[in-house]
């Protein structure tokens, strides 16, 4: 850890010195907290910038490809799960506040005759794949600092829904700090920095730093399903989806070292991003990047140019992933109401935004592939994103995909 003084030289030089304004005051205890703070965050926060204009669409395999290959994709999928080499990581350091709930997101019951959790829905959907393939498949659930113990308390209480726990480990996601508009660092309490969590982005990063890279070397995994929690309708390690991907080839005859499940927009204005290429690699369009031009444009069998919808569900060879270490991702600001200290060392809770919290984007390391395999879905029964109380991707559409998947609410 820091000394006082390596912090002070630290500070000085990335203009932060203002973070030991309250040292003095702090008992021993705090004083290494918030020394220990300050050693571990990052301090440069350089907008990602404007996107390159330079996009092309890509084909995905369509639901009908599948079909025809329905066989032959599930067989290599089930036999790189009995060999133990899939590994399936579930991103959930998210809080339902939006759902008006003060727990994690995954601890929402969306029942309605009996409670039915968001954790419980993946659970089950893993169980599903677990019970084809006759072994278990490695889990690993990323927290945040914020919901770390809730989650472990409650899928321990709720004996982690059938799964078997000894297959199951957690890790806590990474933090950056969050600054006012000029970059200065807020402090949330005179002995602790104003932190974040790092964004989709930084889950690998943030298993490493939990040493679960030693694990996932003993246990001979080579492919890593990564998704998030919110999508009670997702198949998780879907042996078609992993197969497709394991048995393909890109177009220029390499092996795919990425796949993602996609479904087709609903409508060109949808807001949702889709996958496509950009400098010859795969890439992520936002629905604002894309001109009215792009965004209306069809194939000639009338179906839209531009609609890989991403759901947040990719597959990435590990060794891929490996190749990433010491590459830097661009890291984006976002504006955000952020409690923290005024200048007179008074706590806040502003009501308008006061300044930027950043974040790394799996979309990002989508990019640093060497290629990537949309996999299309059916978006009745595997895209049902609870982003929203009410209205579109809520817990009220949420339901009515359940229902049609056969699942009891």
């Amino acid at each position: 850890m820091l000394t006082y003084e390596q912090a002070q030289a630290k500070l000085r030089e990335n203009g932060q010195l203002h973070l030991l304004k309250y040292y003095d005051e702090l008992s021993e205890l705090s004083k290494e907290k918030l020394l220990a703070q300050i050693d571990s965050v990052p301090f440069s926060f350089d907008d990602v910038g404007t996107v390159d204009d330079d996009i092309e669409p890509i084909e995905a395999v369509s639901l009908a490809e599948i079909a025809e290959n329905r066989e032959t994709y599930e067989k290599i999928g089930l036999e790189a799960i009995k060999r133990g080499e899939i590994g399936a990581v579930l991103l959930a350091g998210g809080q339902g506040t939006r759902l008006g709930c003060d727990t994690a997101k995954g601890l929402v019951d969306i029942g309605i005759t009996r409670p039915l959790y968001i954790f419980e829905c993946l659970f089950n959907n893993l169980i599903e794949v677990v019970k084809k393939a006759g072994v278990f498949i490695p889990f690993y659930i990323m927290t945040s600092v914020i919901n770390d113990t809730q989650t472990r308390t409650f899928l321990n209480e709720k004996n982690y829904f059938g799964y078997n726990p000894e297959y199951v480990k957690f890790f806590v996601q990474s933090s950056f700090p969050a600054t006012d508009f000029n970059g200065k660092i807020l402090l949330k309490s005179k002995d602790s920095l104003a932190l974040s969590p790092n964004g989709n982005g930084g889950w690998f990063e943030s298993m490493n730093n939990a040493g679960l890279d030693k694990d996932l070397e003993e246990n001979n995994i080579k492919w890593l399903n990564c998704f998030a929690v919110d999508n009670v309708c997702q198949r998780i390690a879907d042996p078609v989806f992993i197969g497709a991907v394991l048995g393909g080839k890109s177009p220029d005859g390499r092996p795919f070292d990425s796949g993602a499940k996609v479904v087709r927009k609903s409508n060109p204005a949808e807001r949702v991003g889709v996958l496509c290429k950009r400098d010859g690699k795969p890439a992520v369009a936002e629905y604002y990047e894309l001109s009215d031009e792009q965004m209306n444009a069809r194939r000639p069998d009338g179906t839209l140019k531009w609609d890989n919808a991403l759901t947040l569900n990719y597959l990435f060879a590990l060794q891929s992933l490996k190749n990433l270490r010491g590459v830097s991702l661009p890291v984006h600001k976002v504006k955000k109401k952020i409690k923290c200290l005024d200048d007179s060392g008074n706590p806040i809770s502003p009501e308008i935004e006061n300044g930027y919290k950043y974040e790394i984007l799996i979309l990002d390391m989508v990019h640093e592939m060497n290629n990537c395999l949309p996999f299309e879905v059916l978006r009745e029964y595997e895209f049902a994103p609870i982003k929203n109380k009410e209205g579109v991707d809520s817990i009220e559409t949420a339901r009515e995909l359940l229902k049609k998947n056969g699942v009891k609410l």
